[in-house]
């Protein structure tokens, strides 16, 4: 008889537990994954794809506005968000059962329940089964922070629950100046809504460039959207349909949706992490872990958003598939953290790889900067007023490219090739003996031969 009911338990059905589970099963190991929700996660389900459909489904009343400048005579249109949800939902139905029959087809079983720890071997499954395994995974994610309650909290909404309204709200209020945050300002105003958002920090997109944290909040300006920086929400009231944000500074808003986006936090409530004898990070609130996503307990292993390490669904993937490796394929196989290209999906794109000038500069001690602010070739047709950053940032001494930050149309698409180069420690000189490509935005990358600024920090005497 078998020591163990299983080789792996995972605990969550999303990227990272579904791409271990899959790796450990091709392996020959048996595994049970146990999801209480939907199999797909955060990013599948209420996360980045619903959102990025909503993104381009917005960037269409954009297009109809530029259609004019190029010949197009476009008469009256509608827009109907019920029509939007519901293939929304189709779409998310199909991912859902593609993840589904992709950790069955690797011989993986899926239990829909939830799981908690009894020991560091044993999980409990909320039907009152026990299974005991060999290795644990918990892969749990992270779920909405609404930060300090204030009066009126439960009249707030998160990002969950703007994937699911019944109609577009007319004017909303978002607290926060992050991804969600922005993201969600571009698909409401994109949509019609009327948008204020309302965040703490003296700027947006607090841990970008610079350069981009002011370039976005002047085109998002420039597009309607009305960003109110260092004050807090301390208040919703609601009246009928309709709610009054209460700001710090002593003004309100009215609106008829508020939704907060200040953040997540990694689901490690309830799970028996106290139980099993897993520690939190104090630093981050998320599990604790080593380089090879070991918790404090040597058979227990965590992936993604519930380590808080980086919260992005790639990350997620490359750590359980290393888990994966590691463990059961006995190759050794540790993530490297450093230069993780990101994007915003906000309105203008964001795409950003490697180090801010910010960082560079605490770094390294000689640092040019390259950086264009231009028109697009479409908005000289189009008429819009609207303008593109591209910023390179090179190390001074040895000529390699540090970070990459741009931010305009496709700057996600840009910044994943851009990313290659960066990783693979290229050197300003190969960015110049590159080609351009013409007519792109992108040329920029390799045609910016005169450094904006250089920055020499000098030794301490």
């Amino acid at each position: 008889m078998a020591e163990f009911d299983v080789d792996l338990f995972v605990i969550g059905g999303g990227s990272g537990g579904v791409r271990a589970a899959r790796i450990a099963a091709n392996y020959g190991a048996k595994v049970m994954v146990a999801e209480e929700y939907r199999m797909g996660g955060t990013c599948v389900i209420r996360g980045c794809v619903p959102k990025k459909l909503f993104v381009i489904g917005s960037h269409v009343h954009q297009e109809i506005e530029d259609a004019a400048g190029f010949g197009w005579s476009i008469g009256q249109v509608s827009f109907d968000w019920a029509t939007l949800v519901a293939n929304k939902d189709k779409e998310i139905a199909r991912l859902e059962a593609a993840y589904t029959s992709n950790v069955e087809k690797s011989g993986a079983r899926i239990v829909k329940t939830r799981a908690v720890l009894e020991d560091a071997h044993t999980v409990r499954l909320a039907t009152g089964e026990k299974v005991t395994a060999k290795y644990i995974l918990i892969a749990t994610g992270g779920a909405p922070n609404h930060g300090p309650a204030v009066p009126g909290i439960e009249h707030v909404i998160s990002s969950n629950e703007a994937f699911h309204l019944k109609e577009l709200p007319k004017r909303i209020v978002i607290q926060g100046g992050g991804y969600i945050a922005l993201e969600f300002a571009g698909i409401f105003a994109g949509f019609g809504s009327d948008v204020t958002v309302v965040y703490r920090g003296d700027n947006v997109l607090r841990g970008f460039d610079e350069d981009v944290r002011k370039h976005v909040r002047t085109e998002m300006e420039k597009r309607g959207i009305t960003i109110i920086t260092g004050c807090t929400v301390a208040k919703v009231d609601k009246h009928g349909r309709d709610f009054t944000t209460h700001l710090s500074s002593g003004s309100s808003i009215a609106s008829d949706q508020v939704m907060f986006a200040i953040g997540r936090h990694p689901n490690v409530a309830n799970l028996g992490l106290e139980t099993a004898g897993i520690a939190i990070n104090p630093a981050n609130g998320g599990i604790q872990v080593d380089g090879w996503s070991k918790t404090s307990v040597d058979n227990i292993y965590a992936v993604g958003d519930v380590t808080h390490r980086t919260n992005l669904t790639p990350v997620a993937i490359r750590e359980g598939h290393a888990f994966a490796d590691t463990v059961f394929g006995k190759r050794p196989v540790q993530v490297d953290h450093a230069t993780i290209p990101t994007a915003v999906f906000s309105q203008p794109e964001v795409g950003t790889v490697g180090l801010t000038e910010e960082e560079a500069r605490a770094q390294y001690s000689h640092v040019d900067i390259y950086k264009t602010d231009f028109r697009p070739i479409k908005a000289t047709m189009s008429g819009r007023d609207t303008r593109v950053l591209m910023k390179l940032v090179v190390d001074g001494s040895s000529d390699r490219v540090l970070g990459c930050h741009i931010v305009g149309d496709a700057a996600a698409e840009i910044t994943q090739a851009v990313a290659i180069a960066v990783k693979m420690k290229a050197t300003k000189a190969d960015f110049d003996a590159t080609v351009a490509l013409h007519p792109t935005a992108s040329e920029e990358l390799v045609t910016m031969r005169t450094p904006t600024a250089r920055h020499v920090r000098q030794a301490a005497e």
